[in-house]
């Protein structure tokens, strides 16, 4: 039972070659490679290349030559919505590069340690009202960037703080040096730049501080507006509870910077904690 790829052609190029070929010029000029001893976790934006492509890539980078067991993709649902998170049932999740595995052992142990994660379908749809992007649109970064690993993918259906902190709960079982968290989140939606820059530094504060709580706070107020808000709090609680708590903005830009229309905007950053 494998997962086919849903935005395809669309997100991202659906040809093998091109996919490869553009990652690989979004690594080029993406900023410097910088030295971190041990990458934990990823902030990253799940637009479409064309878009925040470039803002990605710029964490992305960061792995390059490093190795990981597992990779967990944690990611908003926007179509669907349910409680706690899903964990794909199925044996894959597939890309134009190929079928990257499920760890189901591993994933079995995040279920173990909490209530409301689980095996199954929600949040994992390909149809065409129901077809989720934002966890796939990371797999081709991570398979350029990494060539082997196995996944856990998981999505989170109600970002309340209830869910988020027992997914928390359960991705802290797991967390180690062989195993790389990323949190998969855009910022503010079709503010203008000026109003999305005022929002999108409240979220830049709370993560560079490891604010797990108030970044949760605002995101249960409707002050937040980024939409994977819950997984980055999951992913920042999870960390600090290792004693990790370094963390370092790599990138940030807009949608208006590609397509020159500043009156309604979306926000990227991208973001690495590490040892």
């Amino acid at each position: 039972m494998i997962r086919k790829p849903a935005v395809a052609g669309g997100f991202y190029p659906g040809d093998p070659q091109e996919l490869e070929n553009e990652i690989k010029l979004l690594f080029d000029v993406a900023g410097e490679k910088k030295d971190f001893d041990h990458i934990y976790g990823i902030i990253a934006p799940h637009a479409g290349y064309i878009y925040s492509g470039r803002t990605a890539a710029a964490a992305y980078k960061q792995l390059v030559g490093k190795s990981y067991e597992t990779v967990v993709v944690v990611s908003p649902s926007h179509y669907e919505f349910f409680a706690g998170s899903s964990i794909y049932i199925g044996d894959g999740y597939e890309t134009p590069l190929g079928t990257i595995p499920v760890n189901k052992e591993l994933a079995e142990k995040i279920i173990a340690a909490s209530e409301n994660v689980f095996f199954g379908e929600n949040g994992h749809a390909v149809d065409s009202f129901k077809r989720e992007h934002a966890l796939e649109v990371h797999l081709p970064f991570l398979q350029i960037a990494l060539k082997n690993f196995k996944l856990i993918p998981i999505v989170i259906g109600n970002q309340n703080d209830f869910f988020v902190n027992d997914l928390a709960k359960g991705l802290a079982e797991i967390i180690d040096k062989q195993t790389l968290i990323v949190a998969s989140t855009d910022l503010s939606h079709f503010y203008s730049k000026e109003e999305a820059k005022r929002l999108d530094d409240i979220f830049e504060l709370r993560i560079k501080a490891f604010d797990y709580e108030n970044l949760q706070a605002d995101l249960d107020a409707e002050k937040t507006f980024a939409c994977g808000g819950g997984g980055v709090a999951a992913l920042l609680k999870t960390a600090a509870q290792k004693g990790i708590k370094n963390i370092e903005v790599i990138a940030r830009s807009d949608s208006g910077d590609i397509n020159g229309d500043f009156s309604k905007v979306v926000g990227y950053l991208s973001a690495v904690i590490y040892e």
